[in-house]
């Protein structure tokens, strides 16, 4: 495909795009907790050793419920350690972007197609809509990790959201931007027209240019 070629399409993510970035929700959590994210990251991975799958991506497909996964992450810490309000010092602290939420609506207004592809939690979609009410009028497509069975960087989601959209649009005909560089590398190898968000700033000029 040329890359004059015109984009007819914009999948953006959530998460760390459209809010502020999350590991600054994470962090805030790790503060009120006191547990580090290495001593975090090491339940993670005891929890995918003994239970044959790893934890969060199970979760971001739906398959395990928020309460299960608490669990499986809270057999691997010292007896009576609780997780439970991970979710709400999470949103206590995930923030609009406003700059990127603003040009998402120009980009609908000039007549893109627009959607959104999270990874996300069934549980979690209240919070989350909640803290962008502007999403139904600006994205006409919202596909949700988490009640679709599949996550990125598995092709199968971004294929998923393709179909959905419809009216032939490929993969060369739409903008992906995303700030996990994984995300991006599947987006890209399918043909899509990859931007990794590092600022608003950054990725404003990336999809203008190509848009």
């Amino acid at each position: 495909m040329s890359p004059d070629a015109p984009v007819r399409a914009v999948i953006s993510d959530f998460g760390g795009v459209l809010t502020s970035p999350l590991f600054e929700s994470f962090a805030a959590w790790q503060r009120k907790s006191g547990l580090s994210f290495e001593r975090l990251g090491q339940a993670m991975a005891d929890a995918t050793e003994h239970n044959s799958m790893h934890p969060l991506y199970e979760l971001e497909k739906g398959t395990i419920t928020e309460a299960q996964f608490l669990g499986m992450l809270e057999a691997e810490l010292d007896p009576g350690t609780s997780l439970s309000g991970m979710r709400d010092v999470y949103f206590e602290h995930l923030h609009p972007n406003p700059a990127m939420i603003d040009f998402m609506r120009e980009l609908r207004g000039r007549g893109l197609r627009m959607a959104m592809l999270t990874n996300n939690v069934r549980e979690w979609e209240p919070q989350w809509r909640a803290k962008l009410p502007e999403i139904d009028e600006i994205f006409e497509l919202v596909v949700d990790s988490a009640f679709v069975g599949m996550r990125k960087p598995d092709r199968e989601i971004y294929e998923f959201t393709l179909e959905r959209l419809g009216d032939g649009l490929a993969a060369e005909d739409c903008v992906f931007v995303d700030d996990v560089d994984v995300n991006c590398e599947t987006a890209a190898s399918l043909g899509m027209r990859a931007v990794h968000y590092l600022s608003a700033d950054q990725a404003i000029a990336e999809i203008r240019a190509q848009t």
